[in-house]
């Protein structure tokens, strides 16, 4: 597909312009300019998607002063993102990146609903967008650069049909491209989706909720995939491949159109301070003193993850200890840089010398796995799924739908979904790794590892399920991929819960371990399957995928190269898609299905239905009746519609009380049965302006007699007719309004015929 590539200048000052047209290989350009101002201030370029929407990057109008900048739009929302890098390195070993995306309700026409009616703290919502945009940049800076840098994402209009975010990782790519940032761009990202099984390019909020994948893409430049995020309703791997590679090809456009702004228009490339060099003398007196150790080590299977820390510690010391005696005014930290470096090459190595890994597994061989659940009574579910020596217990709590998760009003706006009734919370204590640390809300890593646990799990969740569900998975022990340990855990105590899912469902991490030739290309790798926590730190990627033995739930991938080929990345799927179905054979000998008979803990749902003349009654002044029953027994009433009220119990027995209560409210006093056209003696007990408000029997609630029924003549007030407070009278019965459920009496059409009967209710 050619790229159509637009440019406008709007000069400051205008005393003559003229304009050039000119073709080139990337398509149409147009520049205006004025010989006032012959420096152009405003640049655009217009990306031709095949969705049939246009990308539009524009740079130089806003925030000049910023290393670069550029705005981003698809249809009516846009984004302008902004990068700063600063000169002088920090003293981080490794790159000190913070992308901040802000959602701004102003860009939705909206005012916060918050205390304060303004932004505060990030959502999650804008935590996990941060996220996405920071592991699509991350991989292409240069090694070991460790300058401060930071992303900003402002939304400056969002018009609730085009997704943000997606626009933002773009639009970041070009700001780091026009930018003086060292940095190996661009990319270029777009969201797949899968409706009536076509793919989608960019699909809209509207078309996502008919769509059975929702992945975002991230590729640069040759067709290499930088991130993948995203989830699926249980597709199949032919599926997933399909979305994948026309999300790649799309990638390439948006690449090449960035790449020729950025040669028009792009800052040249700031010069960075080269890192000082280790002597080569030092650097063998290290490798000398501390490989064959760090080998001997890695190539022990019998240690474990707090051993094998304690060698490689020890090892460390004792080398800083023996290069001060021989080399003094060497600095610690040099040899300690120099160290990490040689331990991660011996680690590596060895991979490939042995095809094995450190704790003696084969490169597709799991660790060893365990599955409890119905661990404690008082749980509505609970499980606990250990994998290695990494360990997580999750428990499940139902509670009504008034506890369902609301949505502020940008993320409403954006993604569509105005509340939640199912979400994971995930928790990863510093115990879990023998450390000290703090504790308390969750972070940035908490939040994201949640929402892909969370992402894995929906797909198998049944429909208009009647409770919220609230799954928290808390991690004990951790070494390595504890956010797939989750959805194994959790997938446990849903079905130990009795809820009804599709079926069990899983997740495992696989990693990545590559050799490059002189041309930078992959000329050797390998996969490794079930990733541990020191192949993620020391290996080249984190592709963790959930899904069932049928198909694909959740992908989530981070790569720590440049990027990885399409083959590559499908021989990843297949491996994973093998190692679930295994787990998943394992986690079924604990529970193979949702539990049939419920626990006496569990919680209970009714529907009552409540006629309107007695709705006032049963709910009581100000719901004076629904707060006393969930005072004394617990249970939650919600009025659904004009009759009916959703009742909530935590249990049988609290249900049980419940229905006593309310069948005191509404049949203590049985009210006697009225027949339509019935003539019945009533009893006045009020006069008023428009009426007079009678009885037909002692326990009823007064029912107004309307002037206009009072007498075949026109009655301005019941006083003309001398009726008194506890005078009788006879009137006849017409049932009650369909709509306020107030009794329809008349007296007057008793006037001009006999009166064949009259029934007293008095005595009944």
């Amino acid at each position: 597909m050619a790229t159509a590539l637009v440019f406008r200048l709007i000069p400051r000052r205008t005393l003559f312009s003229k304009r050039r047209r000119y073709e080139n290989g990337c398509g149409l350009f147009y520049c205006k300019y004025s010989t006032a101002d012959p420096q152009p201030n405003h640049y655009e370029v217009q990306v031709p998607l095949s969705s049939g929407d246009q990308l539009r990057i524009s740079t130089g109008e806003y925030a000049k002063m910023a290393d670069g900048c550029a705005v981003a739009s698809i249809g009516d929302t846009a984004v302008m993102v902004t990068t700063v890098s600063k000169t002088r390195a920090s003293s981080s070993s490794f790159l000190p990146l913070v992308v901040d995306y802000r959602q701004k309700a102003a860009a939705a026409g909206r005012i916060p609903t918050n205390f304060f009616r303004r932004e505060l703290g990030p959502s999650e919502r804008e935590i996990l967008t941060s996220r996405l945009i920071d592991r699509s940049l991350r991989p292409l800076f240069p090694k070991k650069y460790c300058y401060d840098t930071q992303v900003m994402c402002n939304m400056l209009a969002v018009d609730g049909v085009n997704d943000p975010d997606v626009i933002s990782i773009n639009a970041a790519s070009a700001a780091l491209s026009l930018s003086d940032i060292p940095w190996d761009g661009p990319v270029g990202a777009v969201r797949v989706g899968l409706v009536d099984e076509k793919v989608v390019i960019n699909p809209t909020r509207k078309a996502m909720q008919n769509s059975a994948l929702n992945l975002i893409v991230t590729a640069a430049k040759n067709n290499l995939v930088v991130m993948l995020e995203g989830y699926a309703n249980n597709l199949l791997q032919p599926d997933i491949f399909k979305s994948l590679k026309a999300g790649v090809k799309e990638c390439q456009i948006i690449i090449n159109s960035i790449i020729q702004l950025q040669k028009k228009y792009g800052k040249p490339k700031r010069q960075v301070e080269p890192i000082p060099q280790t002597c080569n003398e030092v650097i063998e007196s290290i490798r000398s003193l501390s490989e064959m150790r760090l080998t001997e080590i890695f190539r022990n299977h019998n240690h474990n993850k707090l051993s094998r820390d304690t060698a490689v510690t020890n090892v460390r010391t004792d080398l800083i200890e023996k290069m001060k005696e021989s080399h003094p005014e060497i600095d610690s930290a040099v040899v300690n840089e120099e160290f990490s470096e040689i331990c991660k090459d011996v680690f590596r190595s060895l991979i490939f010398e042995d095809n094995k890994r450190c704790d003696g597994r084969t490169m597709e061989q799991l660790r060893d796995i365990s599955c409890k659940v119905d661990l404690y009574k008082p749980l509505h579910g609970s499980a606990i799924f250990q994998r290695g020596q990494t360990q997580v217990f999750c428990t499940v709590t139902l509670d009504s739908p008034e506890s369902a998760l609301k949505m502020d009003n940008v993320s409403m706006l954006t993604s569509g979904i105005k509340e939640k009734n199912f979400f994971l919370h995930y928790d990863f204590p510093p115990f879990a790794t023998n450390e000290t640390g703090r504790s308390g809300p969750a972070g940035r890593r908490e939040i994201g590892h949640g929402a892909l646990a969370e992402r894995g799990l929906v797909a198998i969740l049944p429909k208009n399920y009647p409770y919220t569900i609230r799954l928290t998975s808390e991690v004990l022990e951790s070494n390595g991929s504890s956010s797939m340990a989750s959805v194994c855990g959790g997938s446990l105590a849903l079905m130990d819960a009795g809820v009804p899912v599709q079926s069990a469902a899983a997740g495992v991490a696989i990693g990545l371990v590559t050799k490059f030739d002189e041309k930078n290309q992959i000329s050797d790798y390998r996969i490794l399957t079930d990733l541990l926590g020191i192949e993620d730190y020391m290996g080249d990627m984190d592709f963790k995928v959930a899904g069932t033995k049928k198909g694909i739930t959740a992908i989530q991938a981070d790569i720590k190269i440049s990027g990885l080929p399409l083959p590559i990345i499908v021989e990843i799927l297949q491996d994973a898609h093998t190692a679930k179905s295994k787990i998943i054979e394992i986690m079924n000998r604990a529970i193979n299905q949702p539990r049939q008979i419920k626990k006496p803990n569990m919680p209970v749902s009714e529907t009552l239905e409540v006629p309107i003349h007695k709705r006032a009654k049963f709910v009581g002044i100000a719901g004076s009746n629904l707060k006393r029953i969930l005072v004394e027994t617990g249970v939650q009433v919600n009025q659904v519609d004009d009759t009916s009220f959703s009742i909530f119990a935590p249990n049988q027995t609290a249900m049980d009380e419940a229905k006593e209560i309310i069948d005191q409210i509404i049949t203590a006093e049985r009210e006697p049965t009225l027949e339509f056209g019935g003539i019945y003696t009533a009893k006045i007990v009020e006069i008023r302006d428009i009426g007079v408000m009678v009885t037909l029997y002692p326990t009823m609630q007064p029912a107004l007699l309307h002037n206009t029924q009072l007498d075949q003549r026109k009655i301005d007030h019941p006083s003309a007719l001398n009726f008194e407070v506890g005078q009788e009278m006879q009137v006849k019965y017409f049932g009650r309004d369909p709509v306020s459920g107030a009794m329809r009496l008349s007296r007057k059409v008793l006037q001009s015929t006999g009166i064949a009967s009259v029934r007293n209710l008095g005595d009944t």
